[in-house]
């Protein structure tokens, strides 16, 4: 080996074991508490700043400095973010989307703080904690990381974190101390974060930015790993940094040779962008949010919030000087941020590139207006700002395409790879920007006039973003956002929903990009570089990303607060507003109009010692004077309740009180089929549906307890029993697949799981006007059947076929569209919606012709119009959201049904009107197929019972015979 070779390894191993030593604090935060730490550079950068201030500005010896920095200081701050921000955000069931904007919102703070107390500038003079000598910090990292791994593997700590990681709840059960367990990983993690700091700092420019963007490109290491692997991690590194440092040796000519020397010199961005982009799944929680990403909001549609906004915005107008040219960038940055509106306001994805696109569509311009960009002579600059944006819009799909398949943790690093590239690869590339200046159109050179253009141009994109917030694509986009399979089941196309939502994006970030470009009369890549594209993601997202007021609103606070204090002002409030959002899931906005309003409301009069005595002497002489024979509702204190059907207005009851069952037998187990049930003909189930939701359940329950106490009366009236003696006619212009053939047919189905064989051969039929069960028990591969014929999992092999169409390679919302409708064990329903709108998302994607119509009488039909259809879904019960998932699959007019324990959560009234309607639409034709473990319900309703046993079908045929067949296996 050569003296210069030798030298470049040894470089690119001292580089290598910095990156080592990130991703080994990466791997260990996450396997400890399930967050990938956005914020590990940014504590880099704080501890490398507070080593510098303790030895050079302080002059404290550099053995005691590092060792306040390294052992206080940086395990301190992972202490201080576990119990300030995690640890309250594990406890109120955040999910990996709150999580990391709470991580994004600690990296911005941090930056902006050290902004406040360092100044922007950077620094030269980092002490330096080990010596030049390579061989030192390689053996840094490697003890780290034998270390590391020797605890896991053979203490009480590491099996206790093995055991926290694969089940937290589990562990927690077992006496396992998770709270520890992740105090002590986010210690471990910011004492790595730390050492990475010092020891990158004097080979670099120490500055607030440079450094926390540098370790987040060394992120890589840990993505590679799949954030599980130690020995992967410090492998890569090392690898990765001796290849780049032999890259230096390569002098390439032609008009490759920037671009070359630009990917040697940042080969840790391109092992990031090949590891974020890669198909292999990373092992994060599936847990979903509660509440998901952009569901908090400013009152946009207040029309005097937008008359305040307009006035504030044509204040600007009475300015000059440096006071005019300050406010010429927030129509620009508002125009940026409604970008984020569109993209993870309204369409719920990650996006952390726009910065990117912004940039783009600022260089573009500058280019076209320059007659420098290939294929084009010189563009005059108005027209140069629009045909930009027709440009940079298709380049949307570069983030789009990941979305596909790729959501939470997963896309945010894919966007987050794409906008660190280009930063990278094109704004700081002399052969992109050297000798690049950019003016303003003719006519529109003086500030003022500008700044007109501008205000058009945002009232314009405003437009543009409002088209896409409403109407049927605004409500596919919310659905996809609340619930994506839930959106794809009703027939929303989620893949090419997503490319529109990041075409869109794309086309207005550069629309703003180009201008702010104008506006500063120059491109500035440090405008646009990835750290300012995560402070404007937080700030849209706290201030309300499903807002278009959260736009300007964001812009012109970014813009004000850096322009009348100090540098880093910004980033330090929006920090603590993105820190806060877990605690706030629906924004600063609605926390304070929610603490005004107690604040304000009246002061309820409270009783005094002698009154509540009083009270309570009342309350004992009307509980011993004969209340329960007022409540009982029958002379001489009888407690039957009305209908005597055992359960709150049991809709399976006869006169008489008779025990019959809502399924269809009765109590002593004979027969009683739907064809004996004088409600079973095609509009009497329905009209019996109606009465029966009515009468037992009620159009406007809100209340999540089943069986809340009713204020007492002195004769309560019975509700009346389902009977339909009236049949109401179901108009047929909004029958869909009425007289279509809906048979289902699943054929030598097989599905696998990583070597485990979840189904064998299954064969299943679903005819048109039968209901058909699957029964089994738990882990027999139902769910997998399900979701192989639903289209949510393609099955190993077999074949799908619905009415003569084979539709195995079919996603699910084409399924949907041919007329396969489904509902979901767990509620999938659209939260940020009104009950109308989740009804009319699958009226709307269905294809039926008639949306307004199909959704008035889905709504009817489950007793969920009046008031009840605008009451925002959130506020729900359970019984009522299963009835507006039922509702939003019918209407779509399916011909096939499926449903997944579609009587969980109901109580006996609710199952009993759901029995009713199911009746009703086997009836009428259409083809049902119902997983259910309640097998009193299977009974009184399946035509047909398949029993699924260790992914076989181990008994089929009518339901009496199947389910009294000895040695049928059961749930």
């Amino acid at each position: 080996m050569d003296s210069l070779t030798y030298d470049l390894t040894l470089a690119g191993l001292a580089v290598g074991s910095a990156a080592a030593l990130t991703g080994i604090g990466l791997i260990v935060t996450y396997r400890a508490t399930g967050v990938l730490n956005f914020a590990h550079g940014a504590i880099a950068m704080v501890c490398a700043y507070a080593l510098r201030h303790l030895a050079v500005e302080w002059d404290w010896p550099l053995p005691l400095a590092a060792a306040a920095t390294l052992l206080l200081l940086a395990p301190g701050l992972g202490l201080l973010l576990d119990v300030t921000v995690f640890r309250p955000l594990s406890v109120l069931g955040a999910g990996p989307a709150r999580t990391l904007v709470a991580s994004l919102g600690v990296f911005v703070l941090l930056v902006g703080g050290a902004v406040l107390l360092w100044g922007p500038g950077a620094r030269a003079d980092a002490p330096a904690l080990l010596p030049d000598d390579p061989w030192a910090q390689l053996g840094t990292a490697v003890a780290l990381a034998t270390g590391v791994t020797a605890v896991t593997r053979w203490t009480r700590f590491g099996r206790e974190l093995r055991a926290v990681v694969d089940n937290r709840p589990l562990a927690v059960l077992g006496g396992i101390d998770a709270d520890r367990v992740a105090a002590a990983g986010w210690a471990f993690g910011s004492f790595t974060a730390g050492v990475t700091g010092v020891l990158l700092a004097p080979l670099l420019r120490l500055d607030p930015y440079g450094l926390p963007l540098l370790v987040m490109e060394v992120m890589a290491v840990a993505v590679a790993a799949g954030l599980r692997s130690l020995p992967v991690a410090v492998g890569v590194a090392l690898a990765v940094g001796v290849a780049q440092s032999q890259l230096t040796r390569l002098h390439p000519q032609g008009t490759l040779e920037p671009l070359l020397q630009a990917v040697s010199a940042n080969l840790f961005v391109v092992a990031l962008l090949v590891a974020a982009l890669t198909p292999r799944p990373l092992r994060t929680t599936t847990h979903r949010d509660s509440a998901p990403l952009g569901r908090g909001r400013l009152p946009d549609r207040d029309g005097r919030a937008w008359v305040v906004c307009g006035i504030l915005f044509l204040l600007p107008l009475g300015l000059a000087g440096s006071d005019l040219h300050v406010s010429m960038q927030v129509p620009a940055l508002g125009v940026v941020l409604l970008s984020l509106v569109v993209v993870t306001g309204r369409g719920g994805q990650i996006s952390l590139g726009q910065a990117a696109y912004a940039g783009l569509g600022a260089l573009f311009t500058a280019l076209l207006a320059a007659g420098r960009f290939p294929g084009f002579g010189r563009v005059p600059e108005l027209p140069a700002l629009l045909l930009s944006v027709l440009l940079v819009a298709p380049l949307g799909l570069l983030t789009g395409w990941p979305a596909i398949r790729r959501r939470g943790l997963a896309l945010a690093l894919a966007t987050l790879a794409f906008g660190v590239a280009v930063s990278r690869f094109v704004f700081a590339q002399p052969y992109a920007t050297s000798g690049l200046s950019l003016g303003r159109p003719a006519g529109f050179a003086a500030d003022r006039v500008y700044y007109l253009l501008e205000l058009a141009l945002f009232g314009l994109a405003l437009l543009c973003a409002a088209a896409l917030r409403r109407g049927r694509t605004g409500r596919a986009l919310a659905a996809m956002r609340d619930h994506e399979a839930g959106a794809a089941a009703a027939g929303v196309p989620v893949p090419a929903l997503k490319l529109t939502a990041f075409v869109a994006g794309a086309a207005l970030a550069a629309l703003g990009g180009g201008m702010l470009g104008m506006a500063l009369r120059a491109f500035d890549p440090a405008s646009y570089d990835p750290v300012r594209g995560l402070l404007w993601f937080a700030a849209v997202l706290v201030l309300g990303a499903d807002s278009l007021l959260g736009a300007p609103t964001a812009a012109a606070l970014l813009v004000g607060l850096d322009a009348g204090a100090r540098g880093g002002a910004a980033a330090a409030v929006i920090g603590v507003l993105a820190v806060l959002s877990g605690r706030l899931p629906n924004g600063p906005y609605e926390a304070l109009r929610a603490a005004v309003g107690r604040l304000t409301a009246p002061r309820t009069a409270r009783l005094t010692p002698l009154g509540v005595r009083a009270q309570e002497r009342m309350a004992m002489t009307i509980t011993g004077g004969g209340l329960q024979d007022v409540q009982g509702g029958k002379e001489g204190g009888s407690t039957k309740r009305p209908g005597g059907g055992g359960c709150r207005g049991d809709q399976g009851g006869s006169e008489g009180g008779s025990a019959k069952r809502p399924g269809g037998r009765d109590r002593d187990g004979s027969e009683n089929r739907r064809a004996k049930d004088p409600g079973a003909g095609t509009g009497r189930g329905r009209d019996a549906l109606r009465n029966g939701l009515r009468s037992s359940v009620g159009p406007h329950r809100l209340s999540s307890t089943p069986h809340a106490p009713a204020t007492p009366t002195p004769k309560p009236t019975p509700p009346p029993p389902v009977r339909a003696p009236v049949r109401m006619p179901v108009a047929p212009s909004v029958i869909r697949r009425a007289t279509a053939d809906g048979r289902l047919t699943a054929r030598h189905i097989r599905a696998h799981y990583e070597g485990f064989t979840a189904l064998d051969g299954v064969d299943l039929a679903v005819a048109p006007g039968r209901i058909t069960a699957l029964i089994g028990p738990n882990g027999a591969g139902k769910s997998t059947l399900f979701h192989c014929l639903c289209g949510t999992l393609r099955p190993t092999s077999g074949r799908v076929v619905l009415g003569g169409t084979d539709i195995t390679r079919r996603p699910a919302h084409a399924r949907a569209r041919l007329g396969l409708a489904r509902t979901f064990q767990q509620l999938a329903v659209f939260e940020g919606m009104s009950v109308e709108e989740n009804v009319r998302v699958g009226a709307e994607q269905g294809g039926v012709r008639h949306p307004k119509a199909a959704t008035d009488h889905a709504l009817r039909l489950l007793a969920l119009d009046g008031p009840l259809r605008s009451v925002r879904a959130a506020g729900l019960d359970t019984g009522t959201l299963r009835r507006v998932e039922l509702a939003r699959a019918l209407a779509g007019r399916p011909r096939t049904l499926l449903l997944d324990e579609p009587a969980a959560g109901l109580d006996g009234a609710e199952a009993a009107a759901l029995a009713h309607v199911l009746r009703a639409l086997a009836a009428e034709g259409t083809a049902l197929l119902i997983v259910e473990h309640d097998l009193d319900l299977v009974a009184g309703l399946a035509d047909t019972v398949y029993v699924l046993a260790a992914g076989r079908i181990t008994a089929s045929g009518p339901a009496t015979r199947v389910l009294a067949a000895p040695g049928t296996v059961l749930p």
